[in-house]
């Protein structure tokens, strides 16, 4: 794939950029927030899995530690929205929903690549 192939430090600024993004969107006061017409629960899990499916095209030998990670920024995620105030609320829930997205991804992932090697 073409983006593993970028150097490691490029790769890894890459996926810093996504997660500090993700970060933004999660931590900035809630009236800033652009409106979307889907559900929040929806919402975390596209934002999940797009974080963790750009993890894995940009470093492939690593699904489980990608995958444990985006799970860890969204456990962060929801602590952080608990005690920072901002009119964030922390919800298990939402980390329910972040989690479905890993494995969403992570799924794909796989059968892609299982298509790929036949």
């Amino acid at each position: 794939m073409f983006l593993a192939s970028l150097p490691r430090p490029l790769r890894l600024a890459l996926y810093a950029v996504a997660t500090a993004i993700l970060l933004a969107m999660c931590l900035i006061p809630q009236q800033e927030l652009p409106s979307a017409p889907m559900g929040d629960k929806i919402e975390h899990s596209i934002a999940w899995f797009v974080l963790t499916m750009t993890g894995l095209l940009l470093s492939h030998h690593r699904p489980r530690a990608i995958a444990a990670f985006a799970i860890a920024v969204g456990a962060a995620v929801e602590l952080l929205q608990a005690t920072m105030g901002f009119g964030r609320h922390g919800d298990w829930r939402d980390l329910m929903a972040d989690t479905l997205g890993v494995v969403a991804a992570l799924a794909l992932y796989a059968l892609v690549e299982r298509l790929r090697r036949r």
